[in-house]
């Protein structure tokens, strides 16, 4: 970092305006305790619209004919996108050994599967996804769609182009070998994921709380949101959860990260407890009464 960032400090009040800002665009909360991790991401981007302060760049974020573009950056800049193949050995067993053979007989007349990789950031795990559902025998001939989401531009461009560096294989699932001889090819750059993998994949940016394009996604068997809502505050939960529960099938399936749950979130789904981890799934019609938590739609932009 050179000399003219490091005097760069961002004052609390501009940082609630930055928050608040972004929180409206993206529906992420951060809170005071991120103030300084918001200021060390910013200044590079301050710095590069050769602004002297935070509080100039906020009005440039707030009302520059440029501000859209710089919101994209904003987004990219702010949200961590940590990921590789196969990350949660034991959520991945429990799709494959559970969830699968469940809606392996019950789509079994109409031979149809889609599953929403939701935050899917630089496309590792809709891959991986995809990768486990060529090697399942039950799914051959079989109509599969796998739609792949994120809010960030930048890493939905390095996901479609689908080529990797080894830090995107630091698995402990034993036969990851096995998946990278067959579907990478080496490459001057890194491994660039096979064509049979990529085809059942489709990318494209959405905004969880932007409720138009949310109309886009048509009904699913199983949703991965892993690692995603712990980013956004108790309303935008909720409203995050009740627009998973609509878009799933009967009887599909929500698979969160290790650390999330939807506790005092949402009472909609039942919680399944498999060998290996514990599922959501949407109920029946005829198994439960669905109720709600009042939730607040965001309008994202």
């Amino acid at each position: 970092m050179n000399e003219e960032a490091k005097d760069l400090d961002l004052p609390d009040d501009v940082f609630r305006l930055i928050r608040d800002l972004f929180y409206n665009h993206s529906g992420i909360y951060l809170d005071d305790e991120q103030r300084d991790f918001v200021g060390s991401r910013l200044k590079s981007s301050v710095l590069r619209r050769q602004f002297d302060n935070f509080r100039d760049y906020y009005f440039f974020l707030k009302y520059d004919r440029k501000k859209d573009e710089e919101l994209v950056n904003l987004i990219d800049v702010l949200t961590i996108h940590e990921t590789y193949f196969f990350r949660e050995e034991e959520k991945l067993k429990t799709f494959s050994e559970d969830l699968l053979p469940e809606i392996a007989k019950k789509n079994q007349d109409i031979k149809t599967l889609r599953i929403w990789s939701a935050g899917c950031s630089t496309g590792e795990e809709p891959y991986t996804i995809s990768m486990l559902l060529m090697e399942d025998p039950r799914f051959k001939d079989w109509n599969i769609e796998i739609v792949a989401t994120d809010i960030s531009q930048r890493v939905l461009q390095s996901a479609r182009r689908g080529v990797y560096k080894n830090t995107s294989f630091r698995t402990s699932e034993p036969n990851y070998l096995r998946y990278l001889e067959r579907y990478f090819h080496k490459e001057s750059d890194g491994y660039r994921i096979d064509d049979s993998a990529k085809k059942i994949v489709s990318f494209f940016s959405l905004n969880l709380l932007d409720k138009n394009r949310l109309s886009f996604i048509g009904p699913m068997d199983i949703i991965f949101c892993r690692n995603v809502i712990i980013y956004f505050d108790i309303n935008a939960k909720k409203y995050i959860a009740e627009a998973f529960y609509k878009k799933l099938r009967d009887s599909g399936f929500l698979v969160l990260g290790h650390s999330e749950s939807l506790v005092n979130i949402s009472t909609s789904f039942m919680l399944r407890l498999f060998e290996h981890d514990l599922v959501y799934q949407k109920p029946a019609p005829d198994k439960v009464s669905v109720v709600f938590p009042e939730a607040v739609s965001k309008e994202a932009s």
